[in-house]
């Protein structure tokens, strides 16, 4: 892999800016970079390189004419296929969409365009963005760069295998129950779930949905900062957002005096796996070590379990209810059954589940009246057998939905809170762990900073896999089936 491909994307936008790349240069180690790595991982599952060529060929022609260029100028970029994006296949990972082109592009995809980014594909999902394991019938399944018969993790498991594979160096994704916190762990690299509204997301059917977030993911959290500057801001949606682009362009790393309550458990019980937990103990010192003052503490996450499950098949049932009706037989059981669950939720169902959310919320500002950061493990298991669903044990507890060993992100996003996954090393034989930092409501900008002096203690990001390169090679991990 050459030396464009290590570049961040602030390094790399900055060469192709001040034309020490070119922006065709950078574009064609980016296709080189998928044709050498993706036949192992089968992160990339639809390209436009063509469209790219174009568009880096302008991008060069702009600079040479001395014009103004936005934060992303030339920077080659695939995106989730849970995004649409106009005149390119995006199949939501689902049959029931194979076909499906759009005539627009989403507002995400909007805004990293009109920024300079240069599209140059799709990366895999799973079918509809439902479950923390990227496999579907239209692609097959996308596996870890670190380990390629074990899971990158989901939704966006497709962007945090290229990212950790040299592919490019950012990307985007969305994140309801852990699809931007949960690969990037698997795959060592940085996921940004931020606060409601601050990149909107939308929901064409529920305006006020709240849930699901859009967000980077990246190998530093100064790139994590570039992208919500080309990103963030409100666009006449209702939420309480007041923070724009330029409040994340001055990334200031400091953890001194920071106050940190930290769970293994979230103070529930919930389940981890012994060598995630050993991992993230060492790493307590490290935080210590920059002057931040630790606790055991947790929120008080009691309400959160059904808060998320509630709001998540709600959410389900009204965007893909239809569908499911009208191609039920082409959806994974996962999506059907979580979209009944939906149907099936009454009044007093609802009613519960807003009381709940109101005492959860209480609780959050209860914690953070006495910390800055909540730091917990991202995933609760190691990276797992890639032919799997789902894990069905957790830590010795039995899952009893594809959503079970997905709690240690779900219960932040019930919480509502911007959370970032940040890598925390290995274990002995090799597999990322990572944390999850979340800060109160719209302290977006102070907990980058706050993760960025843990990054300066440690890098973990910086260490690359080391896959086999076999251009010939073809992802052929078979899931197991289960009846509807």
């Amino acid at each position: 892999m050459n030396e464009i491909q290590q570049l961040s994307a602030v390094q790399l936008t900055g060469k192709i800016r001040s034309r020490e790349i070119s922006a065709r240069e950078a574009l064609a180690s980016h296709i080189n970079a998928i044709e050498e790595v993706n036949g192992a991982i089968n992160a990339v599952v639809t390209t436009d390189f063509e469209r790219a060529q174009q568009l880096a060929a302008a991008a060069d022609e702009a600079s040479a004419r001395g014009e103004a260029t936005g934060l992303l100028h030339g920077l080659p970029m695939t995106h989730k296929d849970t995004f649409n994006t106009a005149g390119l296949r995006s199949t939501q990972g689902s049959l029931a969409l194979e076909h499906n082109v759009p005539e627009h592009d989403d507002l995400q995809i909007a805004r990293l365009t009109a920024a300079g980014a240069i599209r140059t594909g799709k990366t895999n999902v799973p079918e509809f963005g439902a479950g923390s394991h990227t496999f579907n019938e239209v692609f097959g399944t996308t596996t870890n760069p670190y380990a390629t018969d074990r899971s990158a993790g989901g939704s966006s498991g497709g962007v945090a295998a290229a990212i950790a594979a040299r592919i490019q160096p950012l990307g985007d994704g969305s994140d309801m129950g852990g699809s931007l916190r949960i690969p990037a762990s698997f795959c060592n690299v940085i996921g940004f779930r931020p606060s409601y509204g601050v990149i909107p997301l939308e929901a064409p059917s529920n305006a006020y949905s709240w849930l699901a977030r859009s967000g980077p993911m990246a190998r530093s959290v100064e790139d994590i900062s570039l992208f919500m500057q080309a990103s963030a801001g409100d666009a006449q949606l209702p939420t309480p957002n007041t923070l724009r682009g330029q409040d994340f362009a001055q990334l200031a790393p400091n953890l001194k005096g920071v106050r940190i309550g930290y769970s293994f458990d979230f103070g529930i019980g919930v389940p981890v796996e012994q060598e995630v937990i050993e991992v993230l103990r060492g790493q307590l010192a490290v935080f210590e070590a920059a002057g931040a003052i630790l606790e055991e503490a947790s929120i008080d996450f009691r309400e959160a379990d059904e808060v998320f499950g509630n709001v998540r098949a709600f959410d389900f049932a009204t965007n893909l209810g239809a569908l499911v009706e009208a191609k039920g037989e082409l959806i994974k059981p996962e999506v059907r059954w979580n979209v009944k669950k939906g149907l099936d939720l009454d009044g007093a169902a609802m009613i519960s589940t807003m009381a709940a959310r109101t005492r959860l919320q209480r609780a959050v500002q209860d914690f953070y009246s006495r910390y800055d950061i909540f730091l917990s493990p991202a995933a609760q298991v190691l990276p797992f057998d890639a032919s799997w669903r789902w894990p069905e044990d957790i830590a010795g507890t039995r899952a009893e939905t594809y959503l079970d060993w997905m709690r240690s992100a779900c219960l932040l996003s019930a919480a509502s809170l911007p959370v970032i996954a940040m890598p925390a090393g290995f274990t002995a034989s090799g597999l990322p762990v990572g944390w999850q930092l979340a800060a109160n409501h719209y302290q977006d900008a102070a907990l980058l900073n706050w993760a960025a002096g843990y990054e300066q203690l440690t890098n973990f990001a910086a260490t690359a896999p080391q896959l086999a390169i076999d251009p010939a090679s073809v992802a052929s991990t078979r899931i197991q089936t289960v009846s509807a």
